[in-house]
């Protein structure tokens, strides 16, 4: 037998024991699985298998029995110590943990290396979607030097309410959070510190080098209001929350921010809480991933799978590694490429002073306020642009990037 523990029964720790106990006949290697422990704080007295648990972590690491470990449990701390004591005690760990990864997983995977076990974390990532594999599997023979996602569930269905119901943003907050798709204190989500940490993951495998999550630009959808979303729907385009990760000759450009893009485009029908990946590979070309990024069982079944992963290659470590680097290969985000959507009070004043700065653009009109979009350019002279507009004494209400293709 695989005797596996599970660090955590919250939803998603909850959901592992579920699907290990139900998908038993799915492989080998998962008939031969078996839970020996559950790490909580809590009790529970009421389930079947309540002699399972434990709140000493030290039960599990010296357990010799023990050879896989999944970490559901979230958070830094004590995450990281309990992974990394059991990696230094030769055990295999899968995590659903973004935050942890994205912190610290050049460490980790370092020392699962050097200890020839696993450290997988497919869950990480885009909840039950697979991403983590055909990023470093499937799709190792292409140079990876674009990925698109909407990596947020919350987002992406307070975005859906305001695009297809005309919810105000506060009232698709709130409705994400009655339907359990928003926590209590939604900063992670709405600020786009998710996202971000779940980009810095993706781009760090895509690129083999240690992306640090802190330098990359970060924006949530706070300031996205419905005549934001009235007017990109009439220039033909919806409004997304997207973690960019793109690779230049000098470095790779990696960025958080709502942005609009055309309704034809794969990611424009991602909706609700379902998340959406769009890769680009130098010899396959574009690749579409989508399904639910969240949730208890989708989460649970890529933790299992790497369960069943780890188990396949007991003996062996799989090449899954980033490597920290003190080369500075992340360039400024205002060298990337695109348009800007600029929203201002409008008047002929206002009209008159966006023509002398932006050219010959189309403007559009709505009660008090005008809206046009910019001509390609760089991110950081486009802001510039954008900020002279005030300077010429017009307000601006918003301003969104552009996803504009080649």
């Amino acid at each position: 037998m695989i005797k596996v523990a599970i660090l955590g029964y919250g939803t998603v720790g909850s959901g592992v024991y579920e699907v290990i106990m139900n998908n038993r006949n799915s492989s080998e290697e998962a008939k031969r699985m078996e839970v020996k422990h559950i790490l909580d704080l809590r009790d529970f007295p009421e389930l079947p298998h309540s002699h399972l648990f434990t709140k000493d972590y030290q039960e599990i690491v010296n357990d010799p029995e023990v050879s896989v470990v999944a970490e559901v449990m979230g958070g830094l701390h004590p995450a990281y110590e309990y992974t990394k004591q059991a990696l230094e005690a030769g055990k295999h760990v899968v995590t659903s943990n973004k935050e942890l990864v994205a912190t610290h997983g050049a460490e980790l995977l370092q020392l699962a290396r050097e200890k020839n076990i696993n450290y997988m974390f497919e869950a990480s990532v885009g909840g039950g979607i697979p991403i983590i594999r055909p990023l470093t599997s499937c799709l190792a023979a292409n140079d990876i030097y674009e990925i698109l996602g909407i990596l947020n569930g919350t987002t992406n269905y307070i975005l859906t309410q305001m695009i297809s119901e005309g919810d105000s943003f506060e009232d698709a907050l709130k409705k994400a959070q009655e339907n359990g798709y928003a926590e209590r204190n939604p900063d992670a989500d709405i600020l786009g510190y998710d996202a971000c940490r779940k980009i810095a993951i993706l781009a760090s495998l895509a690129c083999h080098k240690n992306v640090d999550c802190d330098l990359i630009h970060t924006q949530g959808i706070t300031e996205i209001t419905l005549e934001d979303v009235e007017f990109a729907s009439r220039m033909g385009y919806v409004i997304k929350l997207l973690g960019c990760f793109k690779k230049l000759e000098d470095g790779i450009i990696v960025r958080v921010s709502p942005m609009m893009i055309p309704k034809d485009h794969p990611l424009a029908g991602v909706e609700s809480v379902f998340n959406g990946i769009f890769v680009k590979g130098g010899a396959v070309g574009d690749l579409m991933f989508y399904g639910r990024g969240a949730g208890k069982l989708p989460t649970a079944s890529a933790v299992v799978a790497d369960m069943i992963d780890s188990a396949r290659n007991i003996d062996r470590n799989k090449p899954l590694i980033w490597n920290k680097t003190e080369e500075n290969f992340i360039l400024d985000y205002k060298e990337d490429i695109l348009a800007y959507y600029v929203r201002v009070k409008g008047n002929e004043a206002a009209k008159n002073a966006i023509v002398s700065l932006f050219g010959t653009v189309e403007i559009i009109s709505k009660d008090e306020t005008a809206a046009f979009m910019t001509c390609v350019g760089k991110d950081g002279d486009l802001t510039d642009a954008i900020a002279k507009l005030a300077g010429e004494g017009v307000e601006v209400l918003s301003a969104i990037r552009v996803l504009k293709e080649d």
